[in-house]
């Protein structure tokens, strides 16, 4: 469970992009809903998720959705994780205020993923890898671009129901 409840409005934030842009939740909000989702490098479910989050993205993102990754590293390390893992979706970095979005979501375990509606609402949240929430993180991203949802698995995967964070 994440620290935020369901129902609760997001935090609002801006932090800087890896190409040193800014980014804010509030002027995201009003092209649609958001994914965010937070990480650290060395952290092995984060390792097991991102792949499939971009798999979301490629499908979905720079729709009506946008998809945001969360580093709690510093940008060469966290260039580095992207590269490795074949990451292409925006990524901000929250390791120079000392964790204060981190923080203001009430983090305990990455990865954490929260869906955030237009209005700003914390509508779903996940931590850790829950393979049904996964599911439904694409079912939204699908329905908010008014795409169809494509299989977010592949046949011949073994994908994990749970790997705590």
């Amino acid at each position: 469970m994440a620290a935020l409840e369901l129902g609760t409005t997001a935090p609002d934030f801006t932090l800087p992009t890896m190409d040193g842009k800014q980014f804010s939740l509030r002027a995201a909000l009003t092209r649609g809903p958001v994914l965010a989702a937070f990480f650290k490098i060395s952290c092995p479910t984060c390792q097991y998720a991102f792949p499939f989050l971009q798999r979301i993205y490629q499908a979905h993102g720079n729709t009506a959705v946008t998809i945001i990754g969360i580093s709690q590293n510093g940008k060469k390390d966290t260039g580095a994780f992207l590269k490795e893992y074949g990451i292409t979706f925006p990524i901000l970095l929250d390791d120079t205020n000392s964790y204060l979005v981190s923080n203001a979501y009430g983090l305990t375990n990455v990865p954490t993923i929260f869906w955030i509606a237009s209005d700003g609402e914390i509508e779903l949240s996940s931590v850790g890898w829950i393979r049904k929430e996964m599911e439904e993180f694409n079912q939204r991203a699908a329905q908010a671009s008014a795409a169809p949802t494509n299989a977010l698995f592949r046949s011949e995967e073994q994908i994990a129901d749970f790997r705590a964070g």
